[in-house]
This record gives C-alpha cells, structure tokens and sequence, in this order.
C-alpha cells in the first residue's frame, strides 16, 4: 500500500471518527477521547496528503 492510500484511509477513518465523537459529545457518553483521536487522525492524514512527498 503506497503512502497516498495510507493517508487517505486515515483520513476518512477520522473524519467518520471525529462525527462520531462530536455525537458522542453532544449526547451523553466518552466524547471527548473519541473527538480528539478522529481529529488527531484526520490531521495526520490531510497532512500527510499535503506534504508532498509520495515514496510508494
């Protein structure tokens, strides 16, 4: 797998985990852990992606 679909893969697993946080935020139950990781995963990945450097 090269590190363009890593990082795309990363970045859709945290952006659905980030809804899923703000939803568990909102509503009673462990938001927050669950928003920062999705956030932390989905910057990771739009970064990645922006870098610029592909090494498939």
């Amino acid at each position: 797998m090269s590190q363009t679909w890593a990082a795309i893969i990363l970045a859709f697993i945290g952006a659905i985990t980030t809804m899923a946080g703000a939803a568990l935020y909102v509503l009673p139950g462990p938001g927050l852990p669950v928003l920062a990781t999705g956030i932390t995963m989905l910057v990771t990945g739009v970064g990645i992606l922006g870098s610029g450097v592909d090494r498939s």
